[in-house]
């Protein structure tokens, strides 16, 4: 559980330490790049789901950041009871990651939209203290994303219909997270769930454990 701990713990502070950075340094649409022609720093703020889509208001934004705290729940359900079961500890790491995402993306639709001023194109944020008032009340703030792939494809690409970015999505560390523990999961799930079928079932018989109790047989046959 420690390990898990850990990693979630890490992934918050990591992500809300970037976010609240951003928030109160940039203007919506400002970048900085990092790795020329490679990646960037680029500030928008995400008002719904994935990939900017939303659900209609006015209960919309409630409602998807109900579901999200539901998911948060469930996800750590079933974590409490992957480690009980004594699951690959890479298995419970993954977990542990999407459990962290899931809980970085709902603090700011919970508690942005009263802890920080409107981001603008052409104002920064400030904290919301004092004679500053928040821009949304609780469970409608916007998610911060900032990190931004900038790789294209190559030219020679383009006769597969492959031009521009090749992955043009803003997102965050949270939704790295996430993304990231799905996809360890996939790629790693024969070890991860054949670990836990071997656990469940027992050892199986080696070659030299099948061969040896062979042998006593033949020889117990000959006495």
């Amino acid at each position: 559980m420690k390990r898990a701990a850990l990693t979630v713990l890490i992934i918050l502070i990591a992500d809300q330490l970037l976010k609240i950075n951003i928030k109160l340094n940039f203007e919506i649409n400002d970048s900085v790049t990092l790795i020329p022609g490679a990646f960037e720093l680029a500030f928008i703020e995400n008002p719904g789901m994935a990939f900017g889509l939303k659900l209609p208001d006015p209960w919309g934004k409630i409602a998807l950041t109900s579901f999200r705290m539901v998911a948060v729940g469930v996800i750590y359900v079933y974590l409490k009871r992957v480690i009980k079961e004594g699951s690959h500890k890479g298995f419970v790491t993954c977990v542990a990651m999407i459990l962290a995402g899931a809980i970085g993306n709902i603090i700011d639709s919970l508690c942005y939209g009263v802890l920080f001023t409107q981001s603008t194109a052409r104002k920064v944020a400030t904290w919301a203290f004092g004679d500053a008032e928040g821009y949304a009340p609780v469970f409608k703030g916007e998610v911060v994303d900032m990190l931004h792939i900038t790789l294209h494809w190559p030219s020679w690409a383009s006769g597969m219909g492959l031009t521009g970015e090749i992955f043009p999505p803003i997102f965050n560390i949270a939704d790295a997270a996430i993304s990231i523990g799905v996809i360890w999961i996939i790629i790693r799930q024969r070890k991860y769930f054949r670990a836990k079928s071997v656990d469940e079932g027992g050892a199986k018989d080696t070659p030299e454990m099948v061969e040896n109790a062979s042998n006593d047989e033949v020889t117990n046959t000959v006495s």
